[in-house]
């Protein structure tokens, strides 16, 4: 039944609205286990762009799904869903309640309704597309995606790379669009995963406070060293500038720096540009995503609304799996 699955708490929002700082909380007072749902985060030693947990923080507190690969790899929704199910039944295993934390909208919505069936990355193509990115720029390669797939094209920013060369990766590969496929993954999906969940989103309800908080963080980036963080890594691994890795809010605009098509002195404010457009689109997934329970970032009761919430509910779960 249903009613008796174990539970989990999703826990998402925008970038700096606060996650952390309430999750921390969250696994100070309850048994719970955090696992983190951030597409920057697996990449190891990408540590101050991400604002990933300290190390201090890490041992008391672990994560699940953070440092998982280089950041010469690539990692995926669907990956991102088959390790988080795995290490869901483990916490669960031990007892515990998987907390799932994080901006990456996409993941979430991978894990809660499953993926499209959507046929294989094609490198060789990716490459071709990036080649005519920087030939062309992917605001004309997104103008290509309206002519083909409108529908996807409207659910993208001219500059969202990723997205962009992906869509049209699916439409060269297979004369389809994006959108056949998610029709499809809607009359066939594989649905939720086997848990009770407690969805729950922060939401600025005064945007001007979470551009504040965006400034204020990616200044401390940069004077905590980000742009030699992102000297390292170059030294250390085979990177580009069309890996995911290096596409990250931050990461992006201090690899242009480094390559001098960026001046230093702009520097700060086109991280904060890109990471405020980072938070509008994640502020529009979470309008779309239904069930989803809205709390407001600026309410002087949030922790203490947010632990009631998770209190009555794995009250309620404790007492259904003992009926």
């Amino acid at each position: 039944m249903a009613d008796k699955l174990p539970p989990a708490i999703f826990l998402l929002g925008p970038t700096a609205s606060g996650k952390t700082m309430l999750t921390l909380a969250a696994a100070e007072r309850f048994p719970v286990e955090i696992v983190s749902v951030d597409s920057a985060q697996v990449f190891r030693d990408m540590d101050i762009g991400t604002a990933k947990p300290d190390a201090e923080t890490l041992h008391r507190f672990p994560h699940h799904l953070i440092d998982l690969i280089t950041p010469e790899e690539r990692y995926s929704a669907a990956r991102f869903r088959e390790d988080a199910l795995r290490a869901m039944a483990e916490i669960t295993a031990r007892g515990h309640v998987p907390l799932l934390t994080g901006g990456t909208m996409l993941y979430f919505k991978a894990l809660r309704e499953g993926l499209a069936d959507l046929p294989q990355a094609d490198a060789a193509l990716r490459a071709r597309i990036d080649a005519e990115a920087t030939e062309r720029g992917w605001p004309a390669l997104h103008a290509e995606l309206t002519q083909s797939d409108p529908a996807t094209a409207a659910r993208l920013a001219p500059t969202d790379a990723q997205r962009i060369q992906r869509a049209l990766e699916v439409i060269r590969l297979t004369g389809r669009p994006l959108g056949d496929y998610f029709a499809e993954q809607a009359r066939g999906s594989p649905g939720a995963p086997p848990y009770r969940m407690l969805p729950l989103a922060l939401f600025p309800s005064d945007r001007a406070w979470l551009h504040q908080r965006i400034a204020r963080r990616f200044d401390e980036m940069l004077a905590g060293g980000l742009v030699g963080e992102v000297e390292y890594l170059r030294g250390k691994y085979r990177l580009d500038a069309g890996l995911p890795s290096m596409r990250s809010v931050g990461y992006r605009q201090a690899w242009e720096m480094l390559e001098g098509t960026l001046p230093a002195a702009d520097l700060p404010d086109r991280g904060v540009f890109a990471t405020r457009q980072l938070a509008k689109r994640q502020i529009t997934w979470l309008r779309s995503m239904p069930d989803m329970e809205l709390l407001d970032c600026l309410d002087p009761g949030l922790e203490a609304r947010i632990f009631n919430r998770i209190e009555v509910f794995l009250a309620a779960a404790a007492a259904l799996a003992d009926a």
